[in-house]
């Protein structure tokens, strides 16, 4: 999983997977879901999101053992 942050259009981009997306559905103003072929949810675009969430702080918990971070 990876997380972006486009401070040029305040927008947040949650990567799930590394599958491309074959369709998005967008279940409220501004804020995408990005599915596969198969239609596993693939991404999370939330256009805005400065006024939509707390940006000001991002905590991971209760990783698996094993997870790469960056």
């Amino acid at each position: 999983m990876k997380l972006k942050y486009y401070k040029e259009t305040d927008s947040i981009y949650i990567d799930l997977l590394s599958t491309p997306s074959a369709s998005t559905t967008e279940i409220s103003a501004g804020v995408m879901l990005d599915y596969d072929e198969n239609g596993n949810l693939t991404g999370i675009d939330i256009d805005n999101a400065s006024t939509k969430i707390d940006l000001n702080e991002v905590v991971l918990s209760s990783l698996p053992t094993g997870i790469k971070t960056a």
